[in-house]
This record gives structure tokens, C-alpha cells and sequence, in this order.
């Protein structure tokens, strides 16, 4: 069963730092782009990052782009979100997703409040 587990959500002050991760069953990881998507609560889907096959290339929205970064280990099956100086407009839940696959995880909650 392909499948896509993310992990490290949690709650945090303004200023704090997660480390979200994906971890894929099912396949291996290396030959699939992954994006980050999140969604707020009456808020549309939000593309956050992406990172394609080879690293070469990573893509962040204007709202992300400097406080996180995107990096897959391939060894580990996993792509990581290093999310840095949170703020309340980054709460939502965040998922990751392969376009290839047509699947998503189910999520991991980020609550940013002082």
C-alpha cells in the first residue's frame, strides 16, 4: 500500500521552530517529487513547498519563502519541512503529497499562538 505519514506537528510560540516529516511506505521516495501543501480552517489548500527528484530544484511560496527549507533522506524514505520563526498566519494543517501517486497523508496540526 503506497502511503505518505507526516509527523512533528505540534504547538508553538511566534518566533519558534518545527521540523515537519513525510515518511513514505510503499515506494521509494527518490523517484517522486513531493510538495508540502497546509490549509487553515476556512481558508483554500496552500502550496508551500516543493522539492523534485534530483534536490536541483526547490520551490517555496513568497509567504514561506526564507523561513523554511524542504530536503528529502532518501535513505530514511522521508522529506522534511524545517519551518523557522513561526508565526500565527502558519497555523493550519500540513500535509505532503505526491502529484505522481495521486496521494496525500492525512496531515499534522501547527499551531502558532503566544
Amino acid at each position: 500500500q503506497l502511503q505518505l505519514v507526516e509527523s512533528g506537528g505540534g504547538l508553538v510560540q511566534p518566533g519558534g521552530a518545527l521540523r515537519l516529516s513525510c515518511a513514505a511506505s510503499g515506494f521509494t521516495l527518490d523517484y517522486y517529487a513531493i510538495g508540502w501543501f497546509r490549509q487553515a480552517p476556512g481558508k483554500e489548500r496552500e502550496g508551500v513547498s516543493c522539492i523534485n527528484v534530483s534536490d536541483a530544484l526547490t520551490v517555496y511560496a513568497d509567504s514561506v519563502k526564507g523561513r523554511f527549507t524542504i530536503s528529502r533522506d532518501n535513505a530514511k524514505n522521508t522529506v522534511y519541512l524545517q519551518m523557522n520563526s513561526l508565526n500565527p498566519g502558519d497555523t493550519a494543517l500540513y500535509y505532503c503529497s505526491s502529484d505522481s501517486l495521486g496521494i496525500s497523508g492525512r496531515g499534522t496540526q501547527v499551531t502558532v499562538t503566544p
